[in-house]
């Protein structure tokens, strides 16, 4: 896949799907395997590296924004997100499909006027289900996840406020906002639907240690997520087809 930090350059926009990576175990996973699978190509920014962020989405068909440890708003330990949301702003207003996980979706949620606060009840972790609202009927991308399909979760902050407009498509019982769409092509999700249990495995190797303070046991929160993951590869790989699709469909009216 092309990748920025080796010199991708600029390319046509059909078919190249741009990636904020924002640390090196928070990688595209399913999602990146089911995008390529749709035929698209993955330009990677390994943005911790301080590989630059393009000024604009002249040359990509969508905008892929990755999960990540840091504060959504936190610029001096990441002085990269206030590129990301430019180009989250840019991607809504000019209608290019637009994919916000986990902390990419607060990143979208901030960068659009909502708000994120850290939760008040300990850290959402391992799989855990999710409840269908009534506008993700019809929706393209999440319109067919079953109610009650589980997610991984891995996140100590949330979505507090929406931003205006935002439509509200997915709960859950200790989340309220898991998913939610903005304008004509953008989706943002809390949950993480490009992990694996060897993903979730490096997770709570490197947070154990807080997990526990929380009061809960991150070799349950891995099981559940390695118990999980036919199921959750289906589900998720079959929504990021989805949105595969309306990027390529995208693409093709931009010409």
């Amino acid at each position: 896949m092309p990748d920025r930090g080796v010199g991708a350059g600029r390319v046509p926009r059909s078919g190249l799907v741009l990636v904020v990576q924002h640390e090196e175990d928070a990688g595209v996973g399913i999602v990146g395997e089911h995008l390529v699978r749709c035929g698209l190509r993955l330009d990677v920014v390994r943005a911790w590296e301080g590989v630059a962020l393009p000024d604009d989405l002249s040359s990509h068909a969508g905008l892929l924004v990755l999960g990540g440890s840091v504060n959504c708003e936190d610029d001096t330990a990441a002085p990269w997100l206030p590129g990301v949301r430019a180009l989250v702003r840019r991607a809504v207003a000019e209608a290019v499909p637009l994919l916000g996980i986990c902390l990419g979706g607060q990143i979208v949620a901030h960068a659009l006027g909502g708000s994120v606060a850290p939760r008040s009840r300990p850290p959402e972790v391992g799989a855990v289900p999710l409840r269908r609202l009534p506008a993700v009927t019809g929706d393209p991308v999440l319109g067919r996840v079953p109610d009650g399909a589980l997610a991984v979760q891995w996140h100590w902050d949330d979505v507090d406020r929406l931003p205006p407009g935002a439509v509200p498509l997915l709960t859950g019982d200790h989340c309220a906002h898991q998913a939610f769409r903005v304008g004509a092509a953008a989706w943002a999700v809390q949950f993480h639907p490009e992990a694996d249990g060897d993903t979730v495995a490096e997770w709570a190797a490197e947070d154990a240690g807080r997990i526990r303070e929380a009061g809960l046991d991150p070799v349950t929160a891995v099981a559940s997520v390695r118990e999980a993951e036919p199921g959750l590869r289906a589900v998720w790989g079959a929504v990021t087809e989805a949105w595969g699709a309306v990027v390529g469909a995208s693409a093709v009216l931009r010409q």
